[in-house]
């Protein structure tokens, strides 16, 4: 049986942090529902590329899902999630959003609503800023939050900045990790205690969470921390340094019998000894000698000599060169998810690996509502109430 077989979810949420965290549970094997706008389909939908009439994003981030459609604002709607969520109804006893506060609870659909049909609901809401404080109702994206988290105020170079990053953090490891943890904890609880409970998930909390060391820099010592100032953000020779052939490698010898066999590596075991002096004009000029030695060859080269090195030096790979490499083959990352029209469709599978039971792959993300009728029918709607609830706007 697969690990979460017990879980069944609503979920509300639409982009990249709600979906991503209950295709991750999806995967474990939770029952997960999206409730869907009829006539607002979410952007990840359209997002290119596109296999057929599947969007890349949607078959993947809600792979495994069904999918209803409700009108939201129509007051029997209301009556259908109540229902769903319901001890003695559908028993989905964990719901998932990620409007702004206060949405759903205008909708009739707020924690404090829901509850009252299954006291022991875990209700888990995912905001930028969290459901408390000044900017609980502030409009922000990835970039915003690790902004204002100070996490980009130390990240960059000095004469370059803080860098457009190549996959959202804050969404992903704040608002999808934090959803996962936050809703998996609360199922931990509710199994010791039977109470349900609201779960907070703010994408700058955690952010600025992830900075518990870095922050100690401040708040124990006194020192604001800055781009290059530290070991680990390019304050020492712990980087990517490009080769001749415009490639990058990336270096964290770090630890002295690294460091030792990195110097003899490259061929300069001269700079042995100034690996220890942690001073900045000492540091940048020591990253100056790499970098020349690194840029007079081309990556090809100075994988094949550091492949059989265990010194902590690695290429920079493309997306193409990861999918392709043996680690990540032999750890089986990439997964065959079916299709509708009976092919499939390559996507990165989960990550997590258990001794005992493992994640499934039962279909890409579906159509819009594709399963309203079969969930209300196990609800107990009869044929043709259901088609009166689509004829009055309720089902879209």
């Amino acid at each position: 049986m697969p690990p979460l077989a017990s879980l069944k979810i609503l979920d509300f949420t639409t982009l990249l942090p709600g979906p991503f965290a209950t295709m991750l549970l999806a995967d474990m094997g939770a029952e997960v529902v999206r409730v869907e706008a009829p006539q607002r389909p979410d952007m990840v939908r359209l997002m290119p590329p596109f296999d057929g009439d599947i969007s890349g994003w949607h078959g993947v981030l809600n792979r495994n899902k069904r999918s209803i459609t409700f009108d939201l604002k129509k007051p029997e709607a209301v009556e259908i999630i109540k229902r769903l969520v319901a001890a003695d109804g559908g028993g989905y006893d964990v719901v998932l959003e990620q409007f702004r506060p206060g949405v759903m609870a205008r909708l009739g659909l707020g924690y404090d609503d829901l509850k009252t049909v299954n006291p022991g609901l875990i209700y888990c809401a995912i905001t930028g800023y969290g459901q408390t404080g000044p900017y609980k109702e502030r409009a922000g994206h990835d970039n915003n939050y690790l902004a204002l988290s100070g996490l980009m105020s130390h990240s960059g170079r000095h004469d370059s900045g803080p860098p457009p990053l190549g996959a959202q953090i804050a969404d992903v490891g704040g608002g999808s990790l934090g959803a996962v943890m936050g809703i998996l904890t609360a199922v931990i609880h509710r199994h010791a205690t039977g109470q349900g409970q609201l779960v907070d998930v703010s994408m700058l909390d955690m952010a600025v969470a992830w900075q518990a060391h870095v922050a100690s820099h401040y708040l124990v010592g006194s020192d604001v921390p800055q781009p290059e100032s530290w070991m680990l953000n390019g304050g020492s020779y712990y980087g990517y340094y490009r080769t001749q052939d415009g490639r990058y490698l990336s270096v964290g010898s770090l630890e002295p019998k690294f460091w030792q066999g990195f110097c003899q590596a490259i061929g300069r075991p001269d700079l042995t000894g100034r690996g220890l002096d942690q001073s900045p004009a000492n540091q940048q000029a020591l990253k100056a000698e790499i970098a020349m030695e690194i840029g007079k060859r081309p990556l090809a080269e100075w994988t094949a000599v550091f492949a059989a090195l265990d010194v902590c030096v690695e290429p920079v790979l493309t997306i193409p060169e990861m999918l392709a490499h043996p680690q990540v083959q032999a750890r089986k990352l990439v997964v065959d998810v079916p299709k509708p029209d009976g092919g499939t469709q390559k996507q990165i599978a989960s990550p997590l690996k258990f001794s005992a039971g493992e994640a499934g792959y039962k279909g890409v993300g579906t159509a819009v509502g594709a399963h309203t009728e079969e969930i209300l029918h196990e609800l107990g709607y009869a044929t043709d109430t259901i088609e009166k609830l689509r004829g009055s706007g309720v089902l879209g």
